[in-house]
């Protein structure tokens, strides 16, 4: 197990902004995330929350017209230096989407395949088995696993896709609005495994649940949108630090509206 106290750096984020095409859709961010630490992104729809998480392990290179512009490094390697395959950096960053999106095979298959993809020559089985143990999913599924994942609850589908990005053994992982599409029930389970995870992986999650922020979170980067002459509207970081400072002390009057749910 790692110690939760330690706080050394492993995504340094310095003077990035994000191009749709001529748009700027985010821009100047400086932000340091915390190793084993739970780091939420929050603010108001297209402030570039999700923009930011999706440059982190280059699902942006996958937009046509994207461009990310300053530096990102993960273990002091820039992520979008010469050389850099972006497949690689996935295998070391992995995502987890907004909708749970289980492949259309069987519950085994769903995370057996990424493991042989990425020339796994173990043994499969076990990988299997410890991944959905470790997104708490075994015990509901180990009888059906020829089944077809898309028989599961959605609940079951992103604890599923949890399994499967876990099961090629990332050292971070990125969430966006896990939940959103989830019932009450379902997000504290997804909320338990988060704290769970967080003793071996470090975790970014998009959220627009304040609650959920501020429960599951260590470290709170708040996002807000400006507009500029032409009334083109782009994200920026207004504020980052710990989760208890934004939600009880923040420094910005903009923050303290947003997180108290003044606007957003």
């Amino acid at each position: 197990m790692h110690s939760t106290v330690a706080t050394e750096t492993i995504l340094n984020v310095e003077q990035v902004s994000v191009y749709y095409g001529s748009n700027l859709a985010l821009r100047d961010v400086y932000l340091e995330i915390p190793e084993y630490q739970v780091t939420a992104f929050i603010g108001p729809s297209g402030c570039g929350k999700s923009t930011l998480l999706r440059c982190l392990n280059r699902m942006n290179d996958l937009i046509s017209g994207a461009r990310v512009t300053g530096n990102i490094t993960y273990r002091g390697v820039n992520l979008y230096g010469l050389g850099i395959d972006a497949v690689d950096v996935r295998r070391q960053i992995g995502m987890v989407f907004q909708k749970p999106n289980p492949f259309p095979k069987s519950i085994y298959e769903n995370i057996a395949y990424g493991v042989r993809v990425n020339g796994y020559q173990g043994d499969v089985e076990e990988v299997v088995e410890q991944s959905l143990k470790s997104a708490a999913l075994w015990d509901e599924v180990k009888d059906k696993l020829r089944e077809n994942a898309l028989s599961l609850s959605g609940g079951q589908q992103q604890r599923l896709c949890i399994a499967r990005a876990l099961a090629i053994e990332p050292d971070v992982i990125l969430m966006d609005e896990p939940c959103s599409a989830l019932d009450p029930i379902s997000t504290s389970r997804i909320e338990e495994l988060i704290h769970e995870l967080r003793q071996n992986y470090t975790i970014v999650i998009v959220t627009h649940n304040m609650q959920q922020a501020s429960r599951i979170s260590q470290q709170t980067a708040f996002f807000n949108t400006t507009l500029d002459e032409s009334g083109t509207r782009s994200g920026y970081l207004a504020e980052h630090g710990t989760t208890e400072q934004i939600f009880t002390n923040p420094h910005q009057d903009e923050t303290r509206d947003y997180v108290s749910g003044r606007f957003g």
